[in-house]
């Protein structure tokens, strides 16, 4: 069980059924995610509320949650507690406003090695990019190992989670963003991309890449063209090439209007 972001420790946890019942109905406190023994009428409210609050939802097994909360004082409820909140797409948007810059955003498509989304956030932040997006589900969350990777970046980096990552490109290409895939199976190398304005890159999760669904919802797809025998590259690697192929051009572009 990864702690969350924050610290290296034990992850900070809420347990029993009313003060897990309370953090939900508050929502002043952040949760990663909801472990309940069963899906029973017992925690038909907690289950609701967590559905509601978008809060994902597991159930574990009893000697996992006594793993986590010795001698059963868990009472079949664990809260895992964010230390980051998660961002909306309209606050993303809207820094990119207040920097007065075109929209630079990352969505991953189900990236589920924390070390590889530590190091991807580490890259997005060093690059400039306004916010990241990352899957509710078929994905890693902003986990202790996560922060560490990233080297402080994720409390630096604006990190929104998307229900519905097809529904998301839909909603940003509806205010004016071009949004690009990564896909080794294209024919267009990724340095044709026009990069210089408003745009949202799509990466792929470790080994299954972008799903089909996700990449028919993008605007255009490119691959970076691999000259050796390996056919492709760690997601957070190809991360680092592409986002930097958008910071030469758009630095480009800023320095031919104040030419």
């Amino acid at each position: 069980m990864e702690p969350p972001a924050g610290n290296g420790k034990a992850p900070e946890l809420l347990f029993g059924l009313h003060a897990v019942r309370e953090a939900l109905r508050a929502g002043a406190r952040p949760l990663l995610k909801l472990l309940v023994l069963r899906r029973d009428k017992q925690f038909a409210q907690l289950v609701g509320l967590a559905r509601t609050a978008g809060v994902p939802i597991q159930v574990e097994p009893r000697p996992g949650l006594d793993r986590l909360v010795p001698e059963g004082r868990h009472q079949g409820v664990i809260a895992l507690v964010a230390a980051k909140s998660y961002a909306e797409q309209e606050e993303i948007l809207a820094h990119a406003r207040q920097r007065a810059e075109p929209a630079f955003l990352l969505i991953l498509d189900g990236v589920e090695d924390p070390h590889n989304l530590g190091a991807i956030l580490r890259t997005a932040e060093a690059a400039g990019v306004h916010g990241v997006f990352i899957p509710e589900r078929r994905s890693v969350g902003l986990t202790a190992t996560v922060a560490k990777v990233s080297a402080g970046a994720v409390d630096h980096l604006l990190v929104g989670r998307a229900l519905n990552v097809s529904r998301l490109i839909e909603s940003l290409k509806s205010q004016g963003l071009w949004v690009y895939a990564l896909d080794p199976g294209a024919s267009k190398p990724f340095t044709a991309l026009d990069l210089r304005g408003p745009v949202a890159l799509v990466l792929g999760g470790e080994g299954k890449g972008v799903r089909p669904g996700v990449l028919d919802a993008c605007d255009d797809r490119a691959a970076i063209p691999m000259r050796g025998r390996v056919a492709s590259l760690n997601v957070s690697a190809a991360a680092a090439i592409v986002l930097f192929e958008a910071v030469r051009q758009r630095g480009e572009a800023a320095r031919s209007k104040q030419a």
